[in-house]
């Protein structure tokens, strides 16, 4: 009985936990925290991160960046917008923490992403454009820092 019980409750926190990065998905452009996660989620901040980062391989923080960088990108590809305006219009309320987190994750600043990115996605559907630029964790760019796109 013990065995369904502790898979039952396995489920649910699956749950859970799939509920807060949905809610990311979502509200990525929100004033966003753990702590208003895990209250929405009913955990604790502390469980919600050990356990968000076991199901997705990071923590809450980072897929909410990885989110807030990634509609950047897109952002920047379009041209129409300043860096200082897309880092507001992603959430970020810091255009240092910004620009630091974009670098540490594509590559380079967001402003030489942005000079680049305009012409490298040029007649590239917007559906492919979106995967081949898809941001990646700093350990996973290229040594040379050139951008995927």
């Amino acid at each position: 009985m013990t065995g369904r019980a502790d898979e039952a409750q396995r489920l649910e926190d699956l749950a859970r936990l799939r509920r807060v990065k949905d809610r990311i998905d979502r509200e990525y452009a929100q004033p966003l925290d753990v702590d208003a996660l895990a209250r929405g989620a009913h955990l604790s901040s502390g469980h919600l991160s050990r356990e968000f980062k076991r199901a997705y391989g990071e923590s809450p923080y980072g897929y909410l960046m990885t989110r807030r960088i990634e509609r950047a990108m897109s952002l920047l590809r379009q041209g129409d917008l300043s860096v200082t305006d897309v880092c507001f219009a992603v959430g970020c309320q810091s255009l240092g923490t910004f620009s630091t987190r974009f670098t540490e994750l594509v590559g380079i600043p967001p402003s030489s992403y942005k000079e680049r990115a305009a012409d490298a996605t040029a007649g590239i559907p917007s559906c492919v454009a979106k995967q081949v630029t898809r941001p990646i964790r700093n350990r996973e760019a290229s040594p040379d820092g050139q951008p995927v796109a």
